[in-house]
Protein backbone atom coordinates (compact mmCIF):
# COMPACT_ATOMS: atom_id res chain seq x y z
CA UNK A 1 0.00 0.00 0.00
CA UNK A 2 3.09 2.46 0.72
CA UNK A 3 3.94 1.83 -3.11
CA UNK A 4 0.49 3.12 -3.71
CA UNK A 5 0.66 6.17 -2.02
CA UNK A 6 3.98 7.13 -2.19
CA UNK A 7 3.03 6.97 -6.68
CA UNK A 8 -0.30 8.77 -6.18
CA UNK A 9 0.93 11.56 -3.88
CA UNK A 10 3.72 12.26 -6.78
CA UNK A 11 0.97 12.32 -8.90
CA UNK A 12 -1.03 14.82 -7.50
CA UNK A 13 1.99 17.17 -7.02
CA UNK A 14 2.52 16.71 -10.96
CA UNK A 15 -0.61 16.99 -12.28
CA UNK A 16 -1.52 20.28 -9.60
CA UNK A 17 0.43 22.49 -12.28
CA UNK A 18 -1.54 21.95 -14.81
CA UNK A 19 -5.35 23.64 -15.52
CA UNK A 20 -7.94 21.47 -14.37
CA UNK A 21 -9.79 20.02 -18.16
CA UNK A 22 -13.13 21.76 -18.11
CA UNK A 23 -15.91 19.65 -17.73
CA UNK A 24 -19.92 20.09 -17.22
CA UNK A 25 -20.51 17.43 -15.23
CA UNK A 26 -18.64 16.25 -12.50
CA UNK A 27 -19.20 12.94 -10.41
CA UNK A 28 -19.02 13.60 -7.00
CA UNK A 29 -18.08 10.16 -5.06
CA UNK A 30 -19.51 9.25 -1.29
CA UNK A 31 -17.69 11.01 1.85
CA UNK A 32 -14.22 9.23 2.88
CA UNK A 33 -15.91 8.31 5.94
CA UNK A 34 -18.27 5.92 3.55
CA UNK A 35 -16.15 4.74 1.21
CA UNK A 36 -13.64 3.28 3.98
CA UNK A 37 -16.62 1.65 5.56
CA UNK A 38 -17.59 -0.12 2.12
CA UNK A 39 -13.56 -1.15 1.52
CA UNK A 40 -10.98 -1.83 3.71
CA UNK A 41 -8.84 1.16 3.60
CA UNK A 42 -8.40 4.22 5.62
CA UNK A 43 -9.90 7.08 4.74
CA UNK A 44 -6.72 8.77 5.03
CA UNK A 45 -5.71 6.43 2.14
CA UNK A 46 -8.60 7.05 0.19
CA UNK A 47 -8.43 10.51 0.29
CA UNK A 48 -5.22 10.70 -0.84
CA UNK A 49 -5.79 8.03 -3.91
CA UNK A 50 -8.79 10.35 -4.81
CA UNK A 51 -6.47 13.04 -4.54
CA UNK A 52 -4.53 12.03 -7.46
CA UNK A 53 -7.86 9.94 -9.56
CA UNK A 54 -9.49 13.39 -9.60
CA UNK A 55 -6.27 14.99 -11.14
CA UNK A 56 -6.07 12.54 -14.02
CA UNK A 57 -10.01 12.58 -14.02
CA UNK A 58 -11.71 16.19 -12.87
CA UNK A 59 -15.12 15.11 -13.72
CA UNK A 60 -14.92 12.37 -11.46
CA UNK A 61 -14.92 9.45 -14.40
CA UNK A 62 -12.38 8.17 -15.99
CA UNK A 63 -11.73 6.23 -20.06
CA UNK A 64 -9.80 3.80 -21.20
CA UNK A 65 -7.37 6.01 -22.60
CA UNK A 66 -7.12 7.85 -19.08
CA UNK A 67 -6.82 4.80 -17.23
CA UNK A 68 -3.50 4.01 -19.65
CA UNK A 69 -1.99 7.45 -18.89
CA UNK A 70 -2.42 6.42 -14.95
CA UNK A 71 -0.89 3.04 -15.15
CA UNK A 72 2.11 4.39 -17.01
CA UNK A 73 2.93 6.43 -14.02
CA UNK A 74 3.76 3.05 -12.14
CA UNK A 75 5.46 1.33 -14.72
CA UNK A 76 7.96 3.85 -16.68
CA UNK A 77 10.43 1.37 -17.51
CA UNK A 78 7.27 -0.86 -19.57
CA UNK A 79 4.57 -0.39 -22.12
CA UNK A 80 1.79 -0.58 -19.47
CA UNK A 81 -1.36 0.02 -22.28
CA UNK A 82 -2.31 -3.66 -22.80
CA UNK A 83 -2.43 -4.49 -19.23
CA UNK A 84 -4.06 -1.68 -18.42
CA UNK A 85 -6.57 -2.57 -20.97
CA UNK A 86 -7.13 -5.76 -19.46
CA UNK A 87 -7.34 -4.42 -16.06
CA UNK A 88 -9.82 -2.25 -17.24
CA UNK A 89 -11.82 -4.63 -19.32
CA UNK A 90 -11.86 -7.07 -15.99
CA UNK A 91 -13.37 -4.18 -13.86
CA UNK A 92 -17.86 -3.97 -14.00
CA UNK A 93 -18.61 -0.73 -15.18
CA UNK A 94 -22.18 0.76 -14.23
CA UNK A 95 -21.67 4.15 -16.27
CA UNK A 96 -20.79 2.53 -19.97
CA UNK A 97 -17.12 3.11 -21.05
CA UNK A 98 -15.91 4.59 -18.23
CA UNK A 99 -14.82 3.97 -14.74
CA UNK A 100 -15.63 5.50 -11.57
CA UNK A 101 -13.44 5.83 -8.33
CA UNK A 102 -15.84 3.65 -6.37
CA UNK A 103 -15.43 1.27 -8.99
CA UNK A 104 -12.05 1.62 -8.89
CA UNK A 105 -11.85 1.41 -5.27
CA UNK A 106 -13.70 -1.33 -4.71
CA UNK A 107 -11.51 -3.30 -6.97
CA UNK A 108 -8.14 -2.27 -5.37
CA UNK A 109 -9.60 -3.29 -2.29
CA UNK A 110 -10.44 -6.71 -3.37
CA UNK A 111 -7.54 -7.34 -4.99
CA UNK A 112 -4.87 -5.97 -2.77
CA UNK A 113 -6.63 -6.63 0.63
CA UNK A 114 -9.71 -8.79 -0.08
CA UNK A 115 -9.68 -12.92 0.50
CA UNK A 116 -8.04 -15.45 -1.45
CA UNK A 117 -10.86 -16.13 -3.13
CA UNK A 118 -11.63 -12.56 -4.05
CA UNK A 119 -8.00 -12.45 -5.42
CA UNK A 120 -8.64 -15.61 -7.71
CA UNK A 121 -11.96 -14.30 -8.35
CA UNK A 122 -9.58 -11.13 -9.81
CA UNK A 123 -7.61 -13.29 -11.64
CA UNK A 124 -9.74 -15.31 -13.17
CA UNK A 125 -12.05 -11.64 -14.96
CA UNK A 126 -8.49 -10.68 -15.52
CA UNK A 127 -7.36 -13.24 -17.84
CA UNK A 128 -11.07 -14.37 -19.01
CA UNK A 129 -10.94 -11.56 -21.46
CA UNK A 130 -14.59 -12.41 -23.06
CA UNK A 131 -16.15 -13.02 -19.60
CA UNK A 132 -17.92 -16.53 -20.96
CA UNK A 133 -16.20 -18.21 -17.44
CA UNK A 134 -13.32 -19.83 -19.40
CA UNK A 135 -10.26 -18.96 -19.90
CA UNK A 136 -8.38 -19.88 -23.24
CA UNK A 137 -4.31 -20.73 -24.20
CA UNK A 138 -5.00 -17.35 -26.31
CA UNK A 139 -6.50 -15.46 -23.75
CA UNK A 140 -3.67 -16.42 -21.02
CA UNK A 141 -1.25 -16.07 -23.50
CA UNK A 142 -2.05 -12.07 -24.57
CA UNK A 143 -2.50 -10.85 -20.83
CA UNK A 144 0.64 -12.58 -19.80
CA UNK A 145 2.86 -10.83 -22.99
CA UNK A 146 0.82 -7.82 -21.97
CA UNK A 147 2.65 -8.34 -18.14
CA UNK A 148 5.66 -8.68 -20.08
CA UNK A 149 5.74 -5.28 -22.02
CA UNK A 150 4.42 -4.00 -18.35
CA UNK A 151 7.94 -5.17 -17.17
CA UNK A 152 9.82 -3.73 -19.77
CA UNK A 153 13.66 -3.47 -18.34
CA UNK A 154 12.52 -4.38 -14.96
CA UNK A 155 12.21 -7.93 -15.68
CA UNK A 156 14.70 -9.70 -14.34
CA UNK A 157 16.10 -12.10 -16.37
CA UNK A 158 15.90 -10.00 -19.44
CA UNK A 159 12.41 -11.38 -21.35
CA UNK A 160 12.82 -13.18 -24.34
CA UNK A 161 10.49 -13.16 -27.39
CA UNK A 162 9.47 -16.97 -26.88
CA UNK A 163 9.31 -16.66 -22.78
CA UNK A 164 5.68 -16.10 -22.85
CA UNK A 165 4.66 -18.54 -25.47
CA UNK A 166 6.62 -21.28 -23.29
CA UNK A 167 5.73 -19.98 -20.01
CA UNK A 168 2.04 -20.35 -20.80
CA UNK A 169 1.94 -23.81 -22.79
CA UNK A 170 3.45 -25.25 -19.62
CA UNK A 171 1.74 -23.79 -17.21
CA UNK A 172 -1.84 -23.82 -19.49
CA UNK A 173 -1.14 -27.71 -19.46
CA UNK A 174 -0.87 -27.88 -15.98
CA UNK A 175 -3.91 -26.16 -15.11
CA UNK A 176 -6.53 -27.83 -17.49
CA UNK A 177 -6.76 -31.37 -15.83
CA UNK A 178 -9.17 -32.17 -17.66
CA UNK A 179 -7.89 -31.30 -21.20
CA UNK A 180 -10.94 -29.64 -22.66
CA UNK A 181 -8.70 -26.93 -24.08
CA UNK A 182 -10.06 -24.36 -21.58
CA UNK A 183 -9.34 -23.37 -17.65
CA UNK A 184 -12.56 -23.20 -15.29
CA UNK A 185 -12.35 -20.85 -11.86
CA UNK A 186 -12.02 -24.57 -10.28
CA UNK A 187 -9.17 -25.62 -12.08
CA UNK A 188 -7.44 -22.30 -11.21
CA UNK A 189 -8.33 -22.46 -7.50
CA UNK A 190 -6.72 -26.04 -7.56
CA UNK A 191 -3.80 -25.19 -8.88
CA UNK A 192 -3.21 -22.26 -7.34
CA UNK A 193 -3.59 -24.23 -3.90
CA UNK A 194 -0.77 -26.40 -5.16
CA UNK A 195 1.38 -23.28 -5.90
CA UNK A 196 2.27 -21.89 -2.24
CA UNK A 197 4.62 -19.28 -4.17
CA UNK A 198 1.28 -18.10 -6.05
CA UNK A 199 -0.85 -18.24 -2.97
CA UNK A 200 1.53 -16.13 -1.42
CA UNK A 201 2.28 -13.74 -4.13
CA UNK A 202 -1.69 -13.32 -3.88
CA UNK A 203 -1.45 -12.34 -0.32
CA UNK A 204 1.26 -9.89 -1.05
CA UNK A 205 -1.08 -7.71 -3.77
CA UNK A 206 -0.94 -5.09 -1.99
CA UNK A 207 0.23 -2.92 -5.23
CA UNK A 208 -1.30 -1.58 -7.97
CA UNK A 209 -4.05 -4.15 -9.65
Amino acid sequence: MDNILAHLSYFVKRKSARRARASPVRYRPESPAALARASRFTPHEIKLMYRGFKQECPTGMVDEESFKNIFSQFFPLGDASQYAHFVFNAVKHKHGDKLSFEEFLDTLSRVARGSVQEKLSWAFALYDGDGDGRISRSEMLAVVQAVYELLGRAAVPPVLPASAKDHVDKVFDLMDTNGDGVVSPDELARWCAREPALLQSLHTLDTVL
